[in-house]
């Protein structure tokens, strides 16, 4: 029997929600999904958040040489991050969430400050790591103000001693106060009541409604200018170890780094920009936790303390890891036993196991995926990515199921263009296998904007969207070489999945084809 359709099955629709969308919202004593934890605000609304199992975080990748899901720019969201950890947590003396609202100015002079630079250059970067962090809902971007949003409550209060000896050894920055508006002032201003309730929005996890809010209150020149990999679209750090430069001594480097990697660690399921946001005001009238189990006890109790663990160590690798990982190297997936464990636990989260030879990884359950305001911006976007009419303006994705909302037109015509010129062309010659997603073979971005209707900003924004999703991935090759290629998503896609992009692909590739017409005719008959 299929995920979605077992008793209780939204709970794992809600899971595949909240890892493709950001914090699920919840209504006034609205309870949280069984295995996530539910931040409650002052009017009694919330939102819910999935717990990591006993108290792992996906750091854990690092103790086995893991990669996580690549993320840009990390070092300067990771510094970001810290910057903000820094104004806003005050009272070391109670838990960092929600901490104190601070100005975006503070923290992005503290940032300077940490990395001992004060260049435009260095403050574009900083603006871009805040949005990242904003759209993934490690931060809160509204109105000049910062505070540590949903996500900063799921750090171990094991960790906190840690994140005190951080704070303690930031720099703070050199700066006068304001004469005209001082800093109370500006938190004063932006948050009119102490009762306000949280903003959450029902719009998609692609709408620009983050966006916009962390760019009328960060509004720096944006580092698009640059280059379109300087994203300013938010996403999650992907391993929050901040490594300071020449503003911090060597101790305190490596204290810092291992304060946060231990700390907060995000993964590529944080890398899915926020289904709903938060005021800054909200979080100033207070918030709380409340309940918190993982919801896998009745599955982990029948093991002795090293199965556990290894159970554990497999969810976290195959949940956050880059690429499928070599089952010899966790006894979970080499046993059958333990594997059945892990496929249970996978799905009360809406996933299951995709094994490429003796490789290992997890994707969305395809009925899951299916359910109407389910599947999401990662692999089910990649998956579902496409019911269009035939040809690439039509995009890869069409009514696509993407978390609270779906891929633009934009986003699809663009991912189509990188399908067709990265697989299907490199397949028809030859040079790809019949079943791979991921390719060599690059598409240029001159490429895609010869082939694009869109206006050159559009198709920026696009592609920083496609690439904080994982959907795309740039391949940089000196000043004018380079381009797009399928990002680490696609490793995500189940069988079935595969199948239906394949076809989808044919449609927008060739849609006069014999294959095409066979591709409909075989449809039409289901």
């Amino acid at each position: 029997m299929s995920t979605a359709q077992q008793p209780g099955a939204a709970g794992p629709v809600a899971h595949v929600r909240a890892r493709s969308g950001g914090p699920l919202p919840l209504g006034p004593g609205a309870p949280a999904p069984a295995g996530m934890i539910r931040l409650t605000w002052p009017d009694s609304t919330g939102q819910a958040l999935p717990v990591w199992p006993d108290g792992v975080t996906p750091a854990l990748l690092e103790e086995y040489q893991v990669a996580p899901a690549p993320v840009e720019r990390a070092g300067e969201t990771r510094r970001v991050l810290a910057a903000v950890l820094k104004c806003c947590w005050t009272d070391l003396s109670v838990d960092p969430w929600p901490g104190s609202p601070a100005p975006v100015e503070l923290v992005l002079d503290t940032y300077r400050a940490l990395i001992g630079r004060t260049d435009d250059l260095m403050r574009n970067w900083a603006v871009g790591a805040l949005r990242r962090l904003h759209d993934s809902a490690w931060v809160v971007v509204d109105d000049g103000v910062v505070v540590l949003g949903p996500r900063c409550a799921l750090w171990p209060v094991e960790a906190h001693a840690q994140l005190q000896e951080l704070v303690r050894r930031l720099p703070s920055p050199d700066r006068a106060e304001l004469t005209v508006v001082g800093d109370a002032d500006i938190v004063a201003a932006a948050m009119p009541t102490r009762s306000a309730v949280p903003a959450a929005s029902a719009e998609s996890a692609g709408s620009a409604t983050p966006a916009e809010s962390a760019g009328s209150a960060v509004s720096a020149p944006s580092d698009r200018s640059t280059e379109s990999a300087e994203s300013t679209v938010p996403t999650a750090p992907a391993q929050s170890a901040v490594s300071t430069e020449s503003a911090v001594s060597t101790e305190s480097a490596v204290s810092t780094e291992s304060a946060v990697s231990v700390a907060s660690a995000p993964s590529a399921e944080s890398a899915a920009p926020a289904e709903s946001a938060v005021s800054a005001s909200a979080v100033v009238g207070g918030g709380r936790v409340e309940g918190g189990g993982a919801g896998f006890d009745d599955l982990l109790g029948a093991y002795d303390e090293r199965r556990r663990a290894e159970l554990v160590a497999a969810y976290m690798v195959v949940e956050h890891a880059a690429e499928p990982v070599q089952e010899v190297r966790f006894a979970a997936l080499r046993d059958p036993a333990l594997r059945h464990t892990l496929s249970e636990m996978l799905a009360r989260r809406g996933r299951v196991l995709v094994q490429y030879r003796d490789r290992w990884i997890s994707g969305y359950d395809d009925v899951c995926a299916a359910t109407p305001g389910a599947s999401g911006r990662d692999e089910a976007a990649a998956a579902a990515a496409s019911r269009p009419p035939a040809g690439p303006a039509a995009g890869a994705g069409g009514e696509g199921s993407v978390g609270g909302g779906r891929l633009g037109v934009a986003e699809r015509a663009v991912l189509t263009l990188v399908l067709v010129h990265s697989v299907a062309i490199p397949r028809a010659e030859g040079l790809l296998p019949e079943d791979s997603w991921l390719s060599p073979h690059p598409t240029p971005a001159d490429e895609l904007r010869r082939h694009t209707q869109l206006p050159i900003g559009e198709l920026e924004a696009a592609l920083r969207t496609l690439r904080h999703a994982g959907l795309l991935a740039q391949v940089k090759a000196g000043e004018e070489a380079g381009g797009y290629v399928p990002g680490p998503q696609f490793h995500r896609l189940t069988p079935s999945a595969r199948r239906r992009l394949q076809e989808e692909l044919i449609l927008a590739a060739g849609p006069n084809t014999p294959l095409a017409a066979a591709v409909r005719a075989r449809r039409s008959a289901r």
